[in-house]
């Protein structure tokens, strides 16, 4: 039976912060222009103006649909959820009231990375897609599964036809026509699929077609691994160890043979290393 009035608006509002403060301690709210609350499914229909709370997440949009026993809910239309340093923008949300929400049409999901060491000036991070999946209490865990675009103001661009990532992390995951830009390193890689850790060194594992460049430099190969340097540089490692060159008065009397030896291919699954950080220290 549906009800309109106050008492049962005021019901459905202290069902639902009790039920939620039960779970996890956090209290919620309700608020629009227009809401009606079914005390038999629980669910409370939303016009107007929403405003969904949830301890330290805010939701609004223009319609919403929320389950007091479930905890789902659904937003359409200008929705903008705001969640710690997290906000995004959609024409849709799902949650499921467990810590899972889906965006859909327009998405564009915006961190604002405080100033840290490794950024003396903080962060900006933009995800865009047209579906964002988004599990934000396991490291803000976040799948695209229809490709899209990242970036960082700091560190550059990524793009691929599908994208997973952990910003806690700093580790994100490319398939299908990997790409990443960095301005600030003037370098530029691609490949079947990119695995990027910025926490491990800024490590890039392409593979796949895989390619990179910095200025007129370039490597391919079917496996990349690629560290980017702090300083802006990128340099070459093979993955083994060259032996000293010899001085001028212990190079060896060179006898001609007629014997031909044929060059050593190396296979296309090697992997090339890019390594500043080592071969900084040879250079020193």
């Amino acid at each position: 039976m549906k009800k309109k009035i106050l008492a049962a608006l005021t019901a459905a509002m202290l069902v639902s912060s009790v039920a939620l403060a039960a779970q996890n301690n956090e209290p919620s709210e309700v608020n629009a222009d227009a809401i009606e609350y079914d005390m038999n499914t629980g669910i409370v229909t939303a016009e107007g103006n929403v405003l969904l709370k949830h301890g330290a997440t805010k939701a609004t949009g223009l319609h919403a649909l929320f389950n007091v026993n479930t905890k789902e809910a659904r937003l359409l239309g200008n929705v903008i959820v705001v969640r710690e340093d997290m906000r995004i923008t959609c024409n849709a949300l799902a949650s499921n009231g467990q810590g899972y929400m889906t965006a859909t049409g327009n998405v564009i999901a915006t961190q604002n990375l405080a100033p840290t060491e490794k950024y003396p000036e903080g962060d900006v991070r933009t995800f865009t897609s047209e579906h964002i999946d988004y599990y934000p209490d396991d490291r803000k865990h976040f799948v695209i599964p229809t490709g899209g675009f990242a970036e960082s103001k700091v560190e550059g661009t990524f793009t691929a036809d599908r994208m997973e990532g952990w910003i806690d992390d700093e580790h994100y995951i490319g398939n299908g026509n990997a790409h990443m830009v960095s301005p600030a390193r003037n370098m530029e890689a691609g490949g079947d699929n990119v695995d990027y850790n910025g926490k491990d060194a800024g490590k890039a594992v392409l593979s796949g077609n895989a390619w990179a460049y910095q200025d007129n430099n370039t490597i391919r190969g079917n496996r990349l691994t690629v560290y980017l340097a702090d300083d802006g540089n990128l340099k070459a490692k093979p993955n083994f160890e060259m032996p000293p060159m010899p001085t001028a008065e212990k190079v060896p009397e060179q006898k001609e043979s007629s014997a031909q030896v044929e060059p050593e291919n190396k296979s296309a699954d090697e992997t090339v290393v890019i390594d500043p950080e080592k071969n900084s220290a040879e250079e020193k």
